[in-house]
């Protein structure tokens, strides 16, 4: 996408046609003309910028507390053993945030964010 805003900024500064620019790249004009300004603030004016995704529905702090609560084990929050499951947690997770996820969902979160 950034080399394909720069490309387009060249063209226009060589004084090829919008319209032309816009057709081979297949990007409305509009675009055109909002990269060419963009441009004007230096080489980072047209860079890619990463998308921070979303936000996650744990926070940090929860996330260190469910780290305590997993640590007092499976017995101390009413199931028979010490097995933590997928399914275990995701129902801690619900009962102690209130935030229902998937118990595939939550192997990633362990996995991932709890390390």
């Amino acid at each position: 996408m950034e080399r394909r805003r720069r490309r387009a900024v060249d063209l226009l500064n060589q004084d090829e046609s919008p319209t032309d620019i816009a057709r081979i790249l297949g990007v409305r004009r509009n675009s055109l003309y909002r990269w060419h300004s963009q441009a004007r603030f230096g080489p980072n004016g047209l860079a890619a910028k990463p998308h921070p995704g979303p936000t996650p529905r744990l926070n940090d702090d929860q996330l260190i507390h469910l780290e305590d609560l997993l640590l007092e084990g499976a017995t101390a929050h009413g199931w028979h053993n010490e097995l933590w499951t997928a399914v275990r947690v995701a129902e801690l997770i619900r009962r102690h945030f209130g935030i229902s996820f998937h118990p595939e969902h939550v192997r990633k979160i362990l996995k991932r964010r709890l390390h």
